[in-house]
């Protein structure tokens, strides 16, 4: 059976940079695009960025565009470099793979796998 393993959250300070990671193992892993949500406390789970499976193309929420950077060195493997963090990033953010189109992400689709999920707090 197939696991996605997100690490790398913590604790940081407004302005600085994060960058998570999420490997998928254990059985047969398809030819899935890879991205990641964030859930804050009391809000509902939002998306954020989503990858191709081949990682030429990517797709991001507009509250991170310009911010945030997904990318996957091979097929299992996606990070998310986090830039410029703010107090309102922060969240539990979960990797997530699926078979949808990663454009269509942001509509909350249907994914067939998700990780445990990490923190990330940002504060002073």
């Amino acid at each position: 059976q197939v696991q996605l393993v997100e690490s790398g959250g913590g604790l940081v300070q407004p302005g600085v940079s994060l960058r998570l990671s999420c490997a998928a193992s254990g059985g047969t892993f398809g030819r899935y695009t890879m991205g990641w949500f964030r859930q804050a406390p009391g809000k509902e789970r939002e998306f954020v960025a989503a990858i191709s499976y081949s990682g030429a193309s990517t797709y991001y929420a507009d509250s991170v565009k310009g911010r945030y950077t997904i990318s996957r060195d091979n097929a299992k493997t996606v990070y998310l470099q986090m830039n410029s963090l703010k107090p309102e990033d922060t969240a539990v953010y979960y990797c997530a793979a699926g078979s949808k189109p990663h454009s269509t992400w942001y509509l909350n689709p249907y994914l067939e796998l998700w990780g445990q999920g990490t923190l990330v707090t940002v504060s002073s």
